[in-house]
């Protein structure tokens, strides 16, 4: 009544339907939902209904400014003056930005002139550089250039851009802006590229409760056309330790500003804990599908592969975990929880990758492991 293409791997509501207008006896209701609920064609097949798996862990607030940054590219862009790219670099503690043309195609020595000539020259090498894992931040070069210099490369997991929000978002009010002034001419966006930023470094956060260049630089810019009403320059001593107070007040208000985005994200989500034996179902992006099981086409495919064991588990939450099966492991070692769906063990049918080879080709499969 479930599994048969009449029953069409329904959920337990209406298989239960189905099941009580033929048949009847004791504990029917509880073994039907047993039985739906260990079916492991649902549990690959269907999508998870739960909240969204693991609670929000934020990055730590930097002591002080440019100690940790973060990059990104912009991609897609019309050309506008032989540029086609926009490198984005923020500062993490003071939000201040940068936004530096680029054009196609650039390579890994590219953009380090590009650092060095912008960023480096005004605030010096960081501590700790977070990026995506594009080809750029992952190639020999740039991992070996700042590895002599000793700055620590964070690389965020590949399909998770909330590993990076705080980039990932300037690109958003970056891309807002230059749409709002030159939708009409696309491809005058570098002439305003300028303008973008300086707008972006004085305009108000509500983390920091000031400005990115406030921040930064202690007071707020002049501006064409409005004269300041107190050009009084304060003395040294006293502008140092108002200084001091201010990077001590900001901090503060970010750590305020993470813990109230980890409630307001934490109402969405759902701990789980995964312990060493644990039989759980993976999910795979399509990449790795093509790479592991691959076939024609993906639309029909499983959601959930496996099941496989953990050999290796984290204390509070699952921020990368190790399996068994060392295809997956060499594919991809690190994996998040939203990722992972447990299972009980006497659901497991543990599988293995076959490989099938005709005169003309090969096909890969996952099929039952009989014991």
């Amino acid at each position: 009544m479930h599994s048969s293409p009449m029953g069409g791997h329904s959920g337990f509501p209406v298989t239960y339907r189905k099941l009580k207008r033929l048949f009847a006896w004791l504990g029917m209701k509880k073994m039907a939902k047993d039985f739906v609920h260990q079916c492991q064609i649902c549990l690959q097949a269907k999508p998870d209904r739960n909240r969204y798996p693991g609670l929000l862990q934020p990055l730590p607030v930097p002591e002080g400014a440019w100690q940790i940054i973060s990059m990104d590219f912009i991609e897609g862009l019309p050309r506008s003056f032989r540029y086609d790219c926009i490198l984005v670099i923020v500062d993490k503690f003071s939000k201040y930005a940068h936004f530096l043309p680029l054009s196609h195609p650039y390579t890994a020595i590219d953009v380090a002139k590009l650092f060095m000539v912008n960023v480096y020259k005004l605030h010096g090498l960081p501590q700790t550089i977070i990026s995506d894992r594009d080809r750029v931040f992952t190639s020999q070069l740039w991992e070996q250039l700042f590895k002599g210099a000793g700055t620590q490369l964070h690389m965020s997991t590949a399909y998770h851009p909330q590993s990076d929000g705080q980039t990932e978002r300037v690109n958003q009010c970056l891309e807002i802006y230059l749409k709002s002034f030159v939708h009409a001419t696309p491809t005058k966006w570098f002439s305003w590229l300028h303008l973008a930023e300086f707008w972006y470094k004085t305009s108000y956060h509500s983390s920091l409760s000031s400005s990115p260049f406030d921040v930064l630089y202690g007071h707020p810019p002049r501006h064409f056309g409005i004269s300041s009403a107190d050009c009084a320059i304060p003395d040294l001593a006293v502008w140092l330790k108002e200084r001091n107070l201010m990077q001590a007040l900001i901090k503060q208000h970010l750590n305020r500003a993470q813990q109230k985005m980890k409630h307001m994200a934490d109402k969405k989500r759902s701990f789980r804990s995964f312990a060493v034996g644990d039989w759980v179902y993976l999910k795979l992006q399509p990449y790795v599908q093509s790479l592991v099981a691959p076939r024609a086409n993906h639309k029909l495919s499983f959601k959930y592969f496996g099941p496989f064991m953990f050999s290796r588990s984290w204390v509070q939450w699952l921020t990368g975990c190790s399996f068994l099966n060392p295809v997956l492991y060499i594919l991809y070692s690190m994996f998040l929880s939203s990722r992972v769906l447990r299972i009980s063990n006497h659901q497991c049918c543990p599988t293995c990758l076959a490989l099938t080879k005709t005169c003309n080709s090969q096909l890969v499969s996952w099929i039952p492991v009989l014991t």
